[in-house]
């Protein structure tokens, strides 16, 4: 599975550099000169790979050159562009309350009393909070406020809901 870790927005000047929207928590690491990218053009125009060059911030943006990338007709091609790593190559780390979504996806979700619900199928990153996607065995997908209230219990070995009244009757 692929996660996204930037997205370039627009070219940037003549010499070729792309403004990039970063969508990670290390840009450090995953934009550091030297570093490969591999990089999926939208509406399936292909995928290649991408050597950083130069990495600076320009107004509070990330500014990138990239290897073979050195004019503006170049780097306007790169438009929406998506830089791409592995899933396997990433884990939440140490903290205990922090996770990203695919470590969370397929795992189990049960009730304080020990009653199954389902598995996660999806994490959705609403306006109004984090909310589950819970797939029932029956086939049924509750969706779950993930709120500490109602979700007291979060690990990659599985979750545990206290579920207010109604919100398991969609089973």
């Amino acid at each position: 599975m692929d996660l996204v870790v930037g997205r370039v927005v627009k070219s940037h000047g003549v010499r070729g550099e792309v403004v990039v929207d970063v969508r990670t928590d290390d840009p450090d690491t995953r934009f550091a000169v030297g570093s490969r990218l591999r990089g999926r053009l939208p509406k399936g125009r292909g995928e290649s790979e991408y050597v950083v060059e130069s990495a600076r911030d320009h107004s509070g943006r990330l500014l990138l050159a990239l290897a073979g990338i050195d004019d503006r007709a170049r780097a306007d091609d790169l438009r929406g562009l998506l830089f791409l790593i592995d899933s396997a190559a990433v884990d939440s780390g140490d903290d205990p309350d922090e996770f990203y979504d695919h470590e969370l996806e397929g795992v189990a979700v049960t009730t304080r009393v020990g009653d199954a619900v389902g598995v996660v199928a999806e994490i959705l990153h609403l306006p109004g909070g984090d909310t589950l996607v819970v797939k029932t065995d029956a086939g049924a997908e509750i969706l779950v406020p993930f709120v500490t209230e109602i979700v007291p219990i979060v690990s990659t070995s599985g979750i545990v809901i206290d579920p207010p009244d109604g919100l398991l009757e969609l089973q």
